[in-house]
C-alpha cells in the first residue's frame, strides 16, 4: 500500500475550523485523519497550517465526502472505475464507502469498525490463520490483528477499493511495522484465487461478498466446497448475507446460503447478518 496522504476533511471539520478562525481564533484542535488522532492546526486569514505544512482553506465542500490535497486544492476521496468508488465519512468516524451510491459497510446503528469486531469475535481470531475473502477496507483484517489473529490472508478484487485503502487512515497496512508479517493482501478475485490455495490451510475464515446480483459466484455451491477445503475440521466461519429482496420477493438468502454451506459439510446457524458455520 502507498503511504497514507493527510490530512482529511470532512464538511463538518472545514466548517468547525472556519467558524474558530471567523471568531478570532489563531488555532484549532481536532481530527484531520477521521477520528484516528487529533492534532493542532494554525489558522491564518488565507492559510492554515498542521505539522509545518502550509493549506489553503476549502471551498464548496459537501455532505458526506472526504476531502485530500491535491495539488493547490482539495478533492473528493473518490474515483471512477466502470463506477464511482467513494470514500465515505460517519458518525463513528471509521468511514464506509459507496460505489455508485449504495453504501457498503452498515453505519445507520453501529460503527462499521464495530460492526466488524462483533462478526470476528464469532470466529475467535488468536493465534489462528484466517482467511478472508473479500477485504473491503481492511476492517476485518485489522479486527482479526487486534484480537490476536497469527496471520490473515485477505483478498481483494477491486483496484479501486484498494486505492481507497490507501486513503483511509483506518484501513491496516500490510507494509506498516506494527502489522509485520501478520497481514498478506492479494489483488485477486478470490473465486479463483481460492482454487490455488492448499487443503486444510486455514483454522478460520471470513467471507463478506457483494450482494448475489453482483457476484453470485461467490454465492455458489462450488465455492462453499472450496471453503471447506480449505479450512481445517472444526474450523469457524462467518458468512455476511444481508437480507436482500425480502420483502419484495421472499427470497431467503441466508437460508439459501446455509443449505449450501451444510451441503459441503458445515453445521450453520443464524448469527447476526449472516451465517455462522464450523467445518
Amino acid at each position: 500500500m502507498q503511504p497514507r496522504i493527510g490530512p482529511l476533511l470532512t464538511l463538518e471539520i472545514a466548517a468547525a475550523m472556519t467558524r474558530a478562525r471567523d471568531a478570532g481564533a489563531t488555532t484549532w484542535s481536532g481530527s484531520f485523519d477521521l477520528g484516528r488522532s487529533e492534532a493542532t492546526a494554525a489558522l491564518g486569514p488565507d492559510r492554515w497550517t498542521l505539522a509545518g505544512d502550509v493549506h489553503p482553506w476549502p471551498d464548496g465542500l459537501r455532505a458526506r465526502t472526504v476531502y485530500g490535497r491535491d495539488g493547490d486544492g482539495w478533492q473528493a476521496v473518490q474515483r471512477f472505475d466502470g463506477g464511482l468508488y467513494k470514500l465515505v465519512p460517519t458518525d463513528w468516524g471509521a468511514p464506509t464507502f459507496e460505489i455508485d451510491g449504495i453504501k457498503m459497510l452498515p453505519t445507520a446503528q453501529v460503527s462499521p469498525w464495530t460492526d466488524a469486531e462483533r462478526k470476528v469475535a464469532l470466529i475467535e481470531p488468536r493465534g489462528k490463520r484466517v482467511l478472508d475473502t473479500c477485504g473491503g477496507l481492511g476492517y476485518f483484517a485489522a479486527a482479526c490483528l487486534g484480537a490476536g489473529a497469527a496471520k490473515v490472508h485477505s483478498f481483494e478484487k477491486s483496484a479501486s477499493v484498494l486505492w481507497l485503502r490507501t486513503r483511509n487512515p483506518w484501513s491496516p497496512d500490510p507494509a506498516a511495522p506494527d502489522v509485520a508479517n501478520r497481514l498478506t493482501l492479494v489483488h485477486d478475485d478470490v473465486a479463483n484465487a481460492i482454487l490455488g490455495l492448499p487443503d486444510a490451510a486455514f483454522d478460520a475464515a471470513l467471507h463478506d461478498p457483494p450482494r448475489f446480483g453482483i457476484a453470485g459466484e461467490l454465492y455458489a455451491q462450488a465455492f462453499y466446497d472450496q471453503l471447506a477445503r480449505v479450512l481445517r475440521p472444526r474450523a469457524r466461519l462467518f458468512h455476511y448475507t444481508g437480507t436482500p429482496n425480502r420483502l419484495t420477493s421472499g427470497r431467503d438468502v441466508p437460508r439459501e446460503v446455509a443449505r449450501r454451506l451444510e451441503r459441503a459439510g458445515f453445521r450453520t446457524r443464524p448469527a447476526l447478518d449472516g451465517v455462522f458455520a464450523t467445518r
